[in-house]
């Protein structure tokens, strides 16, 4: 396991991308979800993820310069197509036109067309949280939910992320998938020759396996409820938006890399001061923080919110440097030599 700065991180992935052929907002906004998120320590959606990326743009699957097209029929829903550019990018414009909207109208909600998947949803929601609003950030994904009652996954590890403000520089943050473990980190079980713990997955007969090999879809948590979760977000992000939705979304790992997926996302940003004053708002979320984190814990670790786990490995990782696995180095190296960029390591 080697470690590289996180300044250094960014700096490599934002170069290589944009030799990739990324335009400046396409790749500045790639590099930010893939960097902070591993950052915040989610590394099965983080910088592991940025050779899939280059070869994606290299062999036609995203568009490294969209030309979106943004539209209303309502003041207050707008739906983005983005030119199936890389769903980070898609997904940051995407909150940009709903804060736009909360100015004006107190909330606003994107529905975003023909984009691909947009990785962890935090650094979406958390952009909008950071400037006070609150948000709520959904995509869908190919299918690998075990159906509830059924033999065979029809919706994806849909995931939904809902952020607020507070005193305190980092937001509440929420961000789940509604399975019992997200699909690349099953891959990263496989990838480093360990069983998975019992009860995360299923293999083609829908019969629990330990074994990354026979795995081919993901338990929900709590049964029916995660599986009525990922049903919620594919409505939202596919029927709602006129994408793909269930078994017809391409695979991100099988389908051919020469075709876009035509993936959809849905955003919602709004106030806080809707009800109450933006003040008392900031500071009761505070005050909740603060009483939750106090409450009386079992061991000897911290009762924590939503997100905390993340915070502290931020600050942790922002000094240390982001730990990166040897496979995801060696590649790394290999996209160094390739488009001569330098690759610090620590």
């Amino acid at each position: 396991m080697s470690r590289i700065r996180y300044e250094d991180l960014v700096s490599f992935h934002k170069t290589i991308l944009t030799h990739a052929g990324l335009d400046e907002e396409t790749a500045d906004a790639v590099t930010t979800g893939l960097c902070e998120t591993s950052l915040r320590g989610v590394d099965s959606h983080g910088v592991r993820l940025l050779p899939h990326y280059v070869r994606s743009a290299i062999m036609g699957r995203k568009n490294p310069k969209p030309n979106y097209k943004f539209s209303k029929k309502f003041p207050t829903i707008g739906t983005l197509d983005a030119d199936n550019t890389f769903g980070h990018a898609a997904g940051m414009k995407a909150i940009d036109y709903c804060i736009e909207m909360a100015d004006q109208y107190g909330m606003g909600a994107v529905g975003v067309q023909n984009s691909s998947h947009p990785g962890a949803m935090a650094s979406f929601a958390l952009k909008a949280a950071r400037q006070g609003y609150l948000a709520f950030a959904f995509t869908h994904a190919d299918a690998l939910v075990l159906s509830y009652g059924g033999k065979h996954p029809y919706f994806g590890t849909n995931p939904i992320c809902f952020a607020a403000p507070r005193i305190e520089d980092e937001p509440y943050c929420l961000d789940m998938a509604p399975t019992m473990i997200s699909w690349n980190k099953m891959l990263m079980y496989g990838a480093r020759g360990e069983n998975l713990p019992e009860d995360l997955t299923a293999d083609k007969n829908g019969e629990m396996t330990t074994n990354p090999d026979e795995a081919i879809c993901l338990l929900p948590i709590g049964n029916y409820k995660g599986y009525g979760i990922a049903s919620m977000v594919d409505i939202l992000c596919g029927v709602f938006t006129g994408m793909a939705f269930g078994k017809n979304i391409p695979s991100m790992y099988k389908a051919s890399m020469n075709e876009p997926r035509h993936l959809g996302q849905f955003y919602i940003v709004f106030k806080a001061d809707g009800c109450i004053d933006q003040n008392s708002f900031i500071e009761s979320m505070q005050k909740m923080t603060d009483e939750v984190r106090s409450e009386e814990a079992r061991n000897d670790e911290q009762v924590m919110l939503p997100g905390d786990p993340q915070i502290k490995e931020a600050t942790i990782r922002s000094k240390k440097g982001i730990p990166i696995d040897q496979a995801t180095i060696d590649e790394f190296k290999q996209l160094s030599k390739e488009y001569n960029v330098p690759l610090k390591l620590q």
